[in-house]
């Protein structure tokens, strides 16, 4: 998930971290439906150190493993609140899902392009923290809307597919000819 704000809040950011390519609209792994994590080991947490890293270096507040090309149900968040700790969440699962909101999003995969996408407004999410533990999050407001979007990464699912199929139409043109100008 994207946001205009993007310093790392002076949070440590010392271990051996590598910034991996953001993987756009169009890109096959995008649509994959993520594999469970079997158990988090090295290879996982220097996956989290590197979506840390990039999501931090792109100005988001969330980043899942498919958007750097791996398909592993992971993700990581920062919403920049002094508030709420960054995180990451392994083999998550929204297990509550109450009341609505409806607020404008953007995506790291998609970047330029931003619409109004409807959400619940509370969820409950489980999974597993960087060495393994069980995690349970309560989240409402941006750092819910944050946690379905990554959610819904790992499920081969994009915010542009949780708006009118007219929306998501203009969208896509503007996507194209944003694309055409790229190459």
């Amino acid at each position: 998930m994207q946001t205009a704000e993007g310093e790392a809040h002076g949070r440590d950011r010392t271990a051996v971290m590598s910034m991996r390519e953001v993987r756009y609209l169009g890109d096959p792994v995008l649509r994959e439906i993520c594999r469970e994590v079997d158990a988090v080991d090295g290879e996982v947490r220097a996956l989290v150190d590197d979506l840390l890293e990039t999501m931090y270096a792109e100005d988001g507040i969330g980043l899942a493993a498919p958007q750097v090309g791996v398909p592993m149900r992971v993700f990581v968040y920062d919403v920049r609140d002094d508030e709420i700790e960054p995180g990451v969440l392994v083999n998550p699962r929204i297990v509550e899902a109450t009341g609505q909101q409806k607020e404008v999003e953007g995506c790291l995969s998609i970047p330029g392009l931003d619409e109004v996408v409807e959400r619940s407004g509370r969820v409950v999410v489980e999974g597993l923290g960087r060495d393994g533990e069980p995690v349970r999050i309560e989240a409402e407001g941006l750092l819910s809307r944050c946690l379905q979007h990554e959610c819904d990464h790992l499920d081969g699912v994009l915010f542009i597919d949780r708006v009118s199929p007219l929306k998501r139409r203009m969208l896509l043109k503007k996507w194209s000819k944003m694309d055409e100008s790229r190459r």
